[in-house]
């Protein structure tokens, strides 16, 4: 295999996959698909306590997955780059076409 393909995985699995592992971070990447959010009002929308959500955003920022702006008292997460919520939902539509071949199977066995 090509040695520069196999340090590009090791790269993602270190930076990005491990960032992606928990579902909470998840959530949070898609909660701020809709702009710049500050940590009380990320709480909110996921329903976790705001030490929580700072925790992983910290995950997130140290992943450049998440950004953050000062504005007064305030600081503003937004997402570093769309396409992780693109990368996102092509292994979302992986997965669901994965459940609907199990369903289709069990079907046909009668399992």
């Amino acid at each position: 295999m090509n040695p520069q393909l196999l340090q590009e995985i090791d790269v993602l699995h270190a930076n990005i996959c491990d960032a992606l592992a928990d579902p909470k971070r998840i959530a949070m990447l898609y909660a701020l698909r809709d702009g710049a959010t500050t940590v009380n009002q990320l709480a909110e929308m996921v329903e976790l306590p705001q030490a929580t959500v700072s925790r992983h955003l910290k995950i997130l920022r140290e992943r450049r997955l998440v950004q953050a702006r000062r504005e007064g008292m305030n600081v503003y997460y937004s997402l570093t780059n769309e396409k992780v919520l693109n990368a996102l939902d092509l292994l979302r539509q992986v997965l669901n076409e994965n459940l609907a071949h199990g369903a289709r199977l069990a079907q046909v066995f009668g399992a």
